[in-house]
């Protein structure tokens, strides 16, 4: 159980972080948004597979 309350919390993290993004930065460029939210896909599915899917 524990194992899958830290994934849904990194989950949450990551959307709350893009959202915040694309309502306060991004809101009016859309492919500077798109390339930014992809980006920190790629940052957050990294750093899953190197700490967190180990564990």
């Amino acid at each position: 159980m524990g194992r899958q309350a830290i994934l849904v919390l990194y989950i949450v993290a990551m959307v709350a972080l893009i959202v915040g993004l694309d309502i306060v930065v991004f809101r009016h460029h859309f492919w500077a948004r798109l390339l930014v939210n992809v980006g920190i896909v790629l940052v957050f599915g990294g750093f899953y597979l190197r700490f967190l899917k180990g564990s």
